[in-house]
């Protein structure tokens, strides 16, 4: 049976102290966890050493985004060697504002992923189609486009993938998918990983993400290829996002 994960995405959000209170305050809720669940979360990039330092027994602190450099003359940059030496071992990658905003294409977030599997690291790889795209009834094509990134993996560094489906349309609107948009995009997404990875695919975990809450959580959850969530705003609240993990129990 694939565990569950509940990872938050606290984006561009939250001074230093405002992060580490919250971190603290999901650390003093730790023992209502869940056991057959894992909880993340993914602060900015200057907060990432000092909740390591912090610790946690059951909440793995992880990255939002890496370069796709090794290194050199890229400002601003972070690369995957520079979380490894800080004991990161698990980055997002592909988040829907990196490729919108930023203008990431598909071969960027391609080297994103080898370079984190090359430092044998986990990725949480995200996937998701923008409105328009559902209503001309392209959401599948777009997201088998998307897989691409992931396709040349090699077959035994699969485990280190997860998947994370978050329709654009429903990050931070309020809309959400219902459960059983979500189920099937996520029994897609399966099908077409058992495709290239037949040994693999029924194994990873496939989270889901947009305007996860509370109120939604449980039932989304409850769907049989949904494996948790990638929580943004909730994630920025702890008595919503504990809530959140606990409907993944």
């Amino acid at each position: 049976m694939r565990k569950k994960i509940v990872a938050g995405n606290w984006k561009m959000n939250g001074t230093y102290t405002d992060s580490l209170n919250l971190f603290n305050s999901l650390r003093s809720s730790e023992n209502e966890f869940p056991q057959n669940v894992e909880v993340m979360v993914a602060p900015p990039y200057l907060y990432l050493h000092d909740l390591l330092k912090i610790g946690s027994s059951k909440i793995k602190v992880i990255s939002q985004n890496c370069s796709s450099k090794s290194k050199g003359a890229f400002t601003g940059e972070i690369s995957v060697s520079m979380l490894r030496s800080i004991s990161i071992d698990c980055s997002i990658v592909g988040h829907s504002e990196r490729r919108i905003i930023y203008g990431e294409s598909i071969s960027d977030i391609s080297e994103k992923v080898k370079q984190l599997l090359s430092e044998n690291m986990q990725v949480v790889f995200c996937v998701g189609e923008q409105l328009e795209e559902r209503k001309s009834d392209n959401h599948f094509k777009v997201i088998n486009e998307q897989l691409i990134s992931i396709y040349s993996v090699d077959p035994s560094l699969f485990s280190k993938i997860i998947v994370a489906y978050e329709p654009v349309w429903a990050i931070g609107t309020g809309e959400t998918a219902s459960p059983e948009q979500a189920q099937e995009m996520h029994a897609f997404i399966r099908s077409k990983l058992r495709e290239v990875y037949a040994n693999a695919a029924d194994q990873t975990r496939i989270l889901y993400g947009g305007s996860v809450k509370p109120d939604n959580a449980a039932e989304l959850f409850s769907q049989a290829d949904v494996d948790g969530g990638l929580v943004g705003g909730a994630a920025l609240q702890a008595t919503d996002f504990i809530k959140i993990i606990q409907a993944a129990g």
